[in-house]
């Protein structure tokens, strides 16, 4: 069997590919696992430490909804501290030792409100309740136990404004004006905020500074969007900056920037392959700890002996599985730890680095049987211009990887990337006895400047020449079968899944369209009023409806309806602020203007993809019997 053609770089892939198939032939099959074992809520999750250490909260199902729950550390008896039913909580935050901050939004429209309540449950209140507007949060402000930084775009829909907010008393004193260009805003280690992004005439990125909140903000670089400074934490004197930076150079590296000299004082760390992902820091000893990047995995780089000691021990105590520290308390001596795999959700554990001990709290899902899970496993292809495409190949278990039924699934972005590590949807489709192919195709973020800019304006184009690349390298390992292949994405996923259906109308057996984006002139009519100010990088990366009308009118899946001939089923949340229902009502109707076959499923109380437990699972059930019905003939 012809594996790939090259064994440089894809030597490691070539090696693990060939041991999947040998073990998947071995494994044995597993039974059929109920769908909702794969997307109910989990039993607990997003476990957190108070400030000083004495109690745990987490997050668990009340009346299908996931709400916040608070336990002293070391005992088993927890108390529910709020009540929400209509939607799940989209997260929260210690406040202070004795109160806890939360975001939710309204049947999936996206403007979270902050919500306050003590750890007993009471004197609940909202404090950013405005209509059709959004919160994000700034900084917890950790060492300001009565105080949060928090964006409000109540002002102006299009912007954010900074605020500091009193949880207490409800009041709020805004710190900056934004002018209308600011995407985002940093404090320095005292809670001042001092550091802001913008993007300016559209397409140029630019570092604002200022030395206190006194002064106005003041222009350190401007650079074209695909060259970033971006900046992580400051100094930790206050006077210079920990960032990431592609300047000058393909991958993104760790840098210390200097805002009095306006240059590059150091090379902290790089990487040659990847861009560097993030810092991290220790808030008490006041030292930098690590790096970290995605290969086909997370990997980290230490700049501390002490975390680098704390890594490699939990490593020991937790073997085989890939570990990250979620929560500590304000000292630094107790942690949350969160293991996952590939076949795993994982465990929440409480570990006491004074003694060194490490105690379970929780397992995430523990009625998945990781026994049971399929591998997911990193492979690479040469797209049609040479291009490396990287992803992961999942082959179901106990059975022979020959002339198989596929899911290709293209990730959602378009940029962002697929990672290894559990995957619901991935787990479940195997178990059902399908291969799944996901592939980071151009324009996948984490590969470096040269392989993000090669996506721009191949929307449809390049990009789904990747995805279509992809398709036929599984068929030439044997492992698909051409007649069998599904073809199944989210948001652009979903674009991708209705482009490959339009532009290979004949290789894809069946398409399953979750929130995806059908007609690129009303996409980019309806986007959310706060990504306007980038409207102008927007027309950059996926066009220009004037200057590119050509391009977009033969890359609009809804306008060339009349090349489908695929069984299409589509699901879409009415209340989706990204891509409009609109865009799936066309689709659908262009369909049955032609009598193709086309299933449409619309939940009122959603946005986004489904969140509400009841929804996910009319949602899969309604994708398997669809996939059953075109690919296991």
């Amino acid at each position: 069997m012809k594996i790939i053609t090259k064994l440089s770089v894809g030597g490691l892939h070539l090696m693990l590919l060939t041991i999947m198939i040998s073990t998947q032939i071995m494994a044995q099959k597993p039974p059929v696992i109920p769908l909702e074992d794969f997307f109910k809520n989990p039993e607990k999750s997003s476990f957190n430490l108070s400030p000083d250490g004495k109690y745990i909260s987490y997050m668990a199902p009340y009346e299908s909804r996931m709400n916040i729950f608070v336990q002293k550390v070391g005992s088993q008896k927890a108390l529910r501290i709020t009540s929400e039913t209509d939607r799940d909580i989209a997260g929260y935050f210690w406040a202070n030792n004795s109160r806890i901050l939360f975001l939710k939004d309204n049947g999936g429209d996206e403007n979270f409100a902050l919500y306050g309540v003590d750890i007993n449950g009471k004197n609940a209140r909202c404090l950013t309740c405005f209509e059709g507007v959004r919160t994000q949060i700034i900084d917890d402000l950790e060492d300001q136990p009565d105080f949060v930084i928090v964006g409000l775009n109540k002002r102006n829909p299009m912007v954010f404004d900074p605020y500091r907010l009193n949880i207490k008393t409800g009041e709020m004193v805004m710190l900056a004006e934004n002018p209308g260009n600011i995407q985002g805003w940093m404090t320095d280690h005292e809670g001042k905020l001092r550091v802001a992004t913008a993007i300016v005439d559209g397409v140029n990125s630019q570092l604002l500074y200022r030395d206190n909140e006194n002064e106005e903000f003041r222009p350190l670089i401007t650079t074209n969007f695909k060259e970033t400074l971006s900046p992580e934490f400051f100094t930790f004197d206050n006077k210079k900056l920990y960032a990431t930076s592609n300047i000058g150079r393909d991958k993104s590296v760790a840098v210390v920037y200097d805002p009095a000299t306006l240059s590059e004082t150091e090379v902290l760390f790089e990487n040659p392959d990847y861009d560097l992902s993030g810092l991290s820091y220790s808030r008490k000893r006041k030292v930098l700890t690590a790096a970290s990047y995605v290969s086909w995995k997370r990997e980290r780089h230490f700049f501390d002996k002490q975390t680098k000691d704390i890594f490699e021990n939990l490593e020991k105590l937790l073997p085989g599985y890939e570990i990250s520290i979620s929560s500590s308390d304000k000292a630094e001596e107790k942690y949350i730890v969160r293991t996952y795999s590939d076949k795993s959700l994982g465990a929440y554990y409480f570990y006491d680095l004074k003694k060194n001990h490490l105690t379970k709290i929780q397992e995430v899902s523990p009625w998945i049987d990781e026994k049971q899970m399929a591998d997911i496993k990193p492979i690479q292809y040469r797209a049609r211009d040479g291009k490396v495409i990287h992803g992961y190949l999942t082959l179901p278990k106990g059975v022979e990887p020959k002339n198989l039924p596929v899911v290709i699934n293209p990730h959602g972005g378009p940029w962002a990337r697929d990672n290894w590590g559990f995957n619901p949807e991935v787990q479940f489709l195997a178990n059902r006895g399908f291969a799944v192919l996901q592939m980071n195709f151009r324009g996948s973020t984490g590969y470096g400047r040269e392989f993000l800019e090669s996506s721009f304006k191949q929307w449809g184009l390049n990009m789904q020449n990747d995805i279509t690349d992809g398709v036929y390298w599984l068929i030439e390992q044997g492992i698909a079968d051409k007649n069998r292949i599904a073809i199944y994405g989210a948001s652009y996923g979903g674009y991708a899944t209705l482009q490959g259906i339009v532009v290979t109308p004949t290789l894809y057996a069946a398409a399953v369209d979750y929130v995806g984006v059908s007609n690129l002139f009303t996409f980019m009519q309806t986007i959310p009023p706060y990504w306007k100010p980038m409207l102008d990088m927007m027309y950059e990366m996926v066009g220009n409806p004037e200057k590119d009308k050509i391009q977009f009118e033969a890359t609009s899946p809804a306008l060339n309806a009349h090349r489908i001939m695929t069984p299409l089923f589509v699901a879409q949340g009415a209340k989706d602020p990204r891509v409009n229902i609109a865009e799936s009502d066309q689709i659908v109707e262009a369909m049955k203007k032609r009598g193709v076959e086309v299933e449409y499923m619309v939940k009122e109380n959603e946005g986004h993809g489904f969140h509400n437990e009841e929804n996910r699972f009319d949602f899969y059930r309604a994708m398997e019997k669809f996939l059953n019905t075109h690919l296991m003939k």
